[in-house]
Parts: structure tokens; C-alpha cells; sequence
């Protein structure tokens, strides 16, 4: 079992999604609250992003939000939140998210989501993040993405082996399992970034 004490959360901050995601953003939320795991994430007092910081906060839990300065002027921030650490820009915020995290999990999300998703598995293939990465498939959202990276697999832009960098859980539940059961990825596999 992995010592997980704080998980960096990526996900969406629409407020036009259906509620079912809503849903599992909140369930996210009280599960992290409860078993005392910081939630880290970005900030946003908007869509998922609040439900889920409401969430666990409401549970008993911490949540520290990282957000560039640009977006605080804008007031895009979450006024609410445990600690709120301010940054120059997206670069460093992503940077600070991972730095405090023990695990990420991502919720379904749009473009910004996916940015953060894909540069975290791409920080695993070369071993510049070794944590667990667990990606949320709520009501099958992700389902395009797993066939795109098979695809990429099946044409040799990945290796079969870097299908290994990320688990896939249907509910929160899930999730929260395999944050604390996948295994710390070898940094010595590195050596399969290559191909």
C-alpha cells in the first residue's frame, strides 16, 4: 500500500456538464476528506473544480489550489480553500501540483485537463514523476482516449509497455483503491521511453 497524504486532481471547470459528473466530483471529494488526503488541484471556483473542493472541505479535509496570477485577477479563484498558492504561470503551476502530489487522479475534463493529463503520463514514460496516475473514466468519457493511445501503441509511437503508466478506475471508489495499491513506477524504466 503506497503512503498517499495528498492528491493532485485534475478536472474540468465548466458549469455546463450533466450532473453525473458533478456527482462523482463530490464523491471524489468526501472519499479524499474522510481518508484525510489533500486534495491538490487548481484553484478554480467553477465546475468540477468547486464540487470537488467543496467536497472535501466539507468532509474534514484540506485543499491547497495553485493558480497563476493572471487567473486571480480575473477572479477565477476559489476564495474558500484551505491554502491558496499563487504562481507566475501555467508552467509553474502544473510543476507545483505534481511536485506536492503523492498520486493524480483526473476527472473528465476538456482541453486544459487533458494538457495536464497527458504532460503528467508523459513525465512518468521519462521518469520525472513516478507516482500513481489513475484517470476517472466516468460514464465511459475517456473511452476516445484509451483508443487513441492503443492506436499509438499499434503504429509504434508508443511502446506497449507505456500502456503501464496509468490505471483506469469507473467510480471514485476505484480510484481511491488504486492510488494506494498501483505499484511507484521503476525509474529504471526509463529506459523504455525509447522505442
Amino acid at each position: 500500500m503506497n503512503k498517499i497524504t495528498s492528491v493532485c486532481v485534475y478536472c474540468a471547470s465548466s458549469t455546463k456538464i450533466d450532473t453525473t459528473y458533478v456527482e462523482a466530483a463530490r464523491e471524489l471529494g468526501t472519499l479524499l476528506g474522510h481518508a484525510d488526503i489533500r486534495v491538490i488541484n487548481g484553484a478554480g471556483n467553477r465546475g468540477l473544480m468547486s464540487a470537488l473542493s467543496d467536497a472535501t472541505m466539507a468532509a474534514g479535509g484540506k485543499v491547497t489550489g495553485v493558480i497563476p496570477h493572471f487567473m486571480v485577477e480575473q477572479g477565477w479563484h476559489h476564495k474558500g480553500l484551505t491554502e491558496l498558492i499563487e504562481v507566475e504561470d501555467m508552467h509553474r503551476r502544473k510543476e507545483t501540483m505534481a511536485r506536492l502530489s503523492d498520486a493524480v487522479i483526473a476527472l473528465p475534463g476538456g482541453c486544459g485537463t487533458l494538457e495536464e493529463l497527458t504532460e503528467i503520463i508523459t513525465w512518468k514514460q521519462l521518469g520525472l514523476y513516478l507516482n500513481p496516475v489513475v484517470i476517472l473514466n466516468i460514464n465511459g468519457y475517456y473511452d476516445p482516449l484509451f483508443t487513441f493511445f492503443h492506436q499509438a501503441v499499434e503504429k509504434h509511437f508508443m511502446g506497449h509497455r507505456h500502456l503501464e503508466l496509468w490505471r483506469t478506475a469507473r467510480t471514485p471508489a476505484e480510484a481511491m483503491e488504486l492510488i494506494q495499491t498501483t505499484p511507484i513506477w521503476d525509474m529504471a524504466a526509463r529506459k523504455f521511453a525509447e522505442i
